[in-house]
């Protein structure tokens, strides 16, 4: 007859504890990342991924959290992006000391940055920075590169001269 061992568990217990969800998940509202979980719980990042295996609750929590503050810096983005504007109340002084409050709107303009990184990311195809110079013979005709850099723009003149006379192009 075979006999089958029950297999015990290696190493220390688990420091997590079921609390630490809900925590997790109020430090990922304030921005935390999983480094910054690891110093909470005083342990480290490894750890954290552990949790995230091992405890789906966790798991929710983090990804809960995570998912609600992107959202509200999303919104604010897509705010400064397009320009908004907010009641506000203006207090002034007079000469006699007397305070007056006076209800007002502010006004804020679209910010041009905040319009370039929203499109970057939204339509990277369109407007991403980096251009696609693996470019092949005349793939883009009437355009002259000059494989080699130019000390002067007179050089560079005479170079692209040079260029266009090798291409049966005339001068400017």
């Amino acid at each position: 007859m075979i006999e089958h061992k029950t297999k015990t568990k290696r190493g220390r217990p688990s420091a997590y504890r079921k609390e630490f969800a809900e925590q997790a998940r109020l430090m990922c509202l304030l921005g935390a990342i999983d480094e910054d979980l690891a110093g909470l719980f005083s342990v480290t990042t490894t750890t954290i991924d552990n949790w995230k295996n091992g405890h789906p609750e966790f798991l929710g929590a983090l990804k809960a959290g995570k998912r609600e503050a992107d959202e509200k810096v999303a919104e604010s983005l897509f705010g400064r992006a397009l320009g908004y504007s907010h009641p506000e109340e203006k207090i002034f002084c007079g000469k006699d000391g007397d305070i007056t409050r006076a209800a007002t709107t502010k006004h804020y303009p679209p910010d041009t940055t905040a319009c370039i990184f929203w499109l970057k990311n939204r339509q990277r195809d369109l407007w991403r920075d980096q251009q696609d110079h693996n470019l092949q013979g005349d793939a883009m005709p009437g355009v002259i590169r000059m494989p080699e850099k130019c000390k002067s723009v007179e050089e560079w003149t005479k170079k692209a001269a040079k260029y266009k006379r090798t291409r049966g192009e005339k001068d400017d």
